[in-house]
């Protein structure tokens, strides 16, 4: 893979992943939200198993038992994290707040622990990005911000970031496939429970299934392969600050496709969000066009 397409394969898991709300918005009514993500996990881990299989890129050696933990633990972690705050503090500032926050977390765990400097461009365009978040925090004025909303997608944010970083780590080794497959099912495991816990009947519906086989295959599935594609030629706190394209695909869809409004402040945002992604896109083939002169 060409090193100059990592950050658009990323851009484009991004868009995938900022589908889910939308896609949930087609569901059946009464349809709880942590039981659609351990359904994400379940069918995302079982195609990203099959796919896997069949190009012959699944291996049982050599995979380190606590970076799979450790990066399956994240993401499941981050479900319910991320559920919970919407349900707290509203979608807009539950999605802008964990998604928003993932790239400072990545870049200060990247700093303290692996004792490697975001470049001077993460900043900028981390700065802009997160700005643009927050921006498009004041979209809806039926918005109440709950303390424990806010703490529960800041961990939706460092769960995010730590799984990005532990990712990064398996694909050296392993093809991004595999890498992805393993985790997912080994999150899925993890989120079972919650499949027995709550009403599943709504798989049983047709929209019902069509949203499960959406958000599973292409949302998670097809999403997290590019994802971790693209890991192999991009430095984790860059895919993170690049996965802002999520709330970014997710607002712009609701305004075009669900008919939601949004304000001069919250395009000033989209603007922001734009930018900052545009600004590591550039800078990583202007990379590629140095290193190749």
């Amino acid at each position: 893979m060409r090193t100059g397409l990592a950050p658009i394969m990323i851009l484009i898991a991004a868009m995938l992943w900022g589908t889910v709300g939308t896609a949930k918005t087609f569901a059946p009514p009464g349809v709880d939200s942590i039981s659609i993500g351990a359904m994400r996990l379940l069918v995302g881990g079982l195609v990203l198993l099959i796919v896997a299989g069949l190009m012959g890129k699944m291996t049982l050696k050599g995979w380190p038992l606590k970076t799979v933990l450790l990066a399956a633990l994240s993401m499941a972690l981050f479900q319910p994290f991320f559920f919970n705050a919407v349900s707290l503090t509203g979608v807009a500032v539950g999605t802008v707040t964990a998604i928003g926050s993932a790239p400072v977390f990545s870049g200060m765990i990247e700093w303290v622990i692996f004792k490697t400097k975001p470049a001077g461009i993460w900043w900028v365009s981390t700065l802009l990005a997160v700005a643009g978040c927050i921006i498009l925090m004041f979209n809806s004025s039926a918005v109440t911000v709950d303390p424990l909303g806010i703490l529960s997608a800041l961990g939706a944010g460092i769960s995010f970031a730590g799984f990005t970083i532990l990712n990064s780590q398996l694909v050296r080794s392993h093809h991004p496939i595999a890498s992805a497959a393993v985790i997912f099912s080994v999150s899925a495991l993890m989120l079972s429970p919650f499949i027995f816990i709550y009403d599943s009947s709504w798989l049983l519906e047709f929209d019902g299934l069509f949203v499960a086989l959406h958000i599973g295959v292409l949302a998670t599935g097809l999403a997290y392969y590019l994802f971790a594609s693209g890991l192999k030629n991009v430095k984790s706190s860059t895919a993170v600050t690049l996965s802002l394209a999520e709330p970014l695909t997710a607002s712009l869809l609701g305004v075009f496709l669900v008919g939601e409004i949004l304000d001069m402040w919250s395009w000033a945002g989209l603007i922001m969000l734009l930018m900052g992604i545009a600004l590591l896109v550039l800078q990583s083939r202007k990379r590629r066009v140095s290193i190749e002169v």
